[in-house]
């Protein structure tokens, strides 16, 4: 049995299916109860996990909570032998801001398990911030419209997830995960206008504008982060992966086609 963590989210979500789809045994945890077959579990309450783990064989671990030795300790003595983490691009190439990240990654390196840790860059489900004002009035905005990085489709973080679980090929493997092209925030409100068929009105935010906004939800240091990423992204931010490839033995898929199955989301 295989346990998903975070399984309502948009990579768990997607992992869920593809291992039930291919009859894989699995236990679907998330904070709330988001559906059936979902259990409640909470990385922030490891004790609480005891029985959640109990009988699984492989864990597929998001960064949440600051506790994660002590809910990898808890996974092993349920006898959980092999652990994927999904992480984050930035925990290597801005340590210093990714320090969450960065312990999850140190913590299941030291858990004695099997491990893989998985690093995507920005997801192309973050444009699903852009729905309730493309829903509402056809238009989408944020900052830096003309900086382009390759967003991952989290169907293909989800894909290699599926892979790395089920196989015995990855451990001690570190993949970046990006999609196949660098897209901008304003080639990305086209794409998703394409897939509408109708206009959609990109606006670019000044850095001011966007951090305000982003600060009501995420903490200073990663709004920080974030906006030097999208604005001065580096080399290694802005190139192409090959590991998503390498994993899956295809490429990964555009931003385009994303949009295109997530056009209800926008109408």
């Amino acid at each position: 049995m295989i346990v998903v963590t975070g399984a309502t989210g948009n990579v768990g979500r997607a992992l869920v299916r593809i291992l039930t789809e291919d009859r894989v045994e699995v236990k679907s945890v998330a904070r709330n109860i988001g559906g059936p077959g979902t259990v409640v579990g909470d990385l922030a309450e490891p004790d609480g996990l005891r029985g959640v783990f109990e009988g699984a064989e492989a864990l597929f671990l998001l960064v949440a909570g600051e506790r994660p030795y002590d809910v990898l300790d808890v996974a092993k003595a349920a006898g959980v032998r092999k652990v994927v983490l999904v992480s984050s691009q930035g925990a290597g190439t801005r340590p210093s801001i990714y320090a969450q990240p960065r312990q999850f990654e140190a913590a299941v390196r030291e858990s004695g398990l099997d491990w893989t840790i998985l690093r995507p860059g920005g997801l192309a489900s973050n444009a699903f911030a852009w729905a309730e004002s493309i829903r509402a009035e056809r238009s989408a905005a944020a900052p830096f419209g003309d900086v382009g990085l390759p967003f991952v489709d989290p169907d293909d973080v989800a894909a290699v997830a599926a892979a790395v679980l089920r196989e015995d090929t990855h451990a001690g493997a570190t993949y970046t995960l990006t999609g196949p092209a660098p897209t901008t925030p304003r080639a990305r409100a086209a794409a998703i206008a394409a897939a509408l068929g109708e206009p959609v009105t990109f606006t670019e935010q000044s850095r001011a504008e966007a951090y305000e906004l982003m600060s009501r939800f995420m903490p200073l240091p990663l709004v920080e982060g974030t906006l030097a990423i999208l604005g001065a992204p580096t080399e290694e931010e802005r190139r192409v992966s090959p590991d998503v490839e390498r994993v899956l033995g295809r490429a990964p898929g555009m931003f385009a086609s994303w949009a295109e199955r997530n056009a209800a989301a926008f109408r």
